[in-house]
């Protein structure tokens, strides 16, 4: 019989400000140190369940702002006004059926563990390239992106994906990531001018002092 993992000090601040999870503090320490969210943007939340991040960028936004999450399966927390959940998959939707262009997308999807790392790692390095397209096509020019990654053999072929449509890229593991976990955020700041063409590759640059 499994024991259930005990619960910490980011799970229980979670639970006494009313967020459904211990990930928001991800989202707010990632937000706080690339200065993100503004009032006013429209964001596009891929893999929202169960909604921290969700309600962490509305209240970012405020009542001018608009949060669009997304989901394969439902959100059962309460929702603010300036936040709209759809049960959808994201790969079949268009930029205007969502209402986009969006300042801000984000991504904190994840696959169900199999028990094999490497397994895990890819699986999770095709679902982030998976949200770079999206937000490749839904971002707006300046806009940014953030997504999760289990860091792995495919790590260096994510960020360099990331970085054909971004013109900075950080790398960063926020504190409420768990001491054993293998899991890391890559950030796209400045969404490039969109060509007829393949989009334009980075001009390398030295290694950000946030970059692991």
């Amino acid at each position: 019989m499994s024991r259930r993992r005990e619960q910490d000090r980011f799970g229980k601040q979670a639970r006494r400000e009313g967020f459904p999870a211990r990930s928001v503090y991800k989202l707010e320490e990632i937000d706080r140190r690339v200065q993100l969210l503004k009032p006013g943007m429209k964001v596009l939340d891929l893999g929202a369940a169960p909604g921290s991040w969700t309600l962490y960028a509305s209240q970012k936004v405020g009542p001018r702002g608009r949060v669009l999450a997304l989901d394969l399966h439902a959100l059962h927390s309460e929702i603010p006004p300036n936040v709209e959940f759809r049960v959808c998959d994201a790969r079949e939707q268009t930029v205007e059926s969502l209402g986009g262009p969006f300042d801000v997308v984000l991504s904190d999807m994840a696959p169900k563990t199999m028990g094999t790392r490497s397994a895990d790692q890819y699986r999770s390095f095709e679902l982030f390239l998976t949200a770079v397209e999206i937000a490749a096509r839904t971002a707006k020019v300046g806009g940014a992106f953030v997504g999760k990654i289990f860091q792995g053999a495919e790590f260096e072929q994510a960020r360099e994906a990331l970085r054909k449509h971004f013109v900075k890229v950080r790398v960063l593991k926020p504190e409420a990531v768990r001491e054993e976990s293998y899991e890391l955020f890559l950030v796209g700041l400045g969404r490039r001018e969109v060509s007829l063409g393949e989009a334009p590759a980075a001009t390398p640059s030295a290694p950000d002092a946030d970059d692991t």
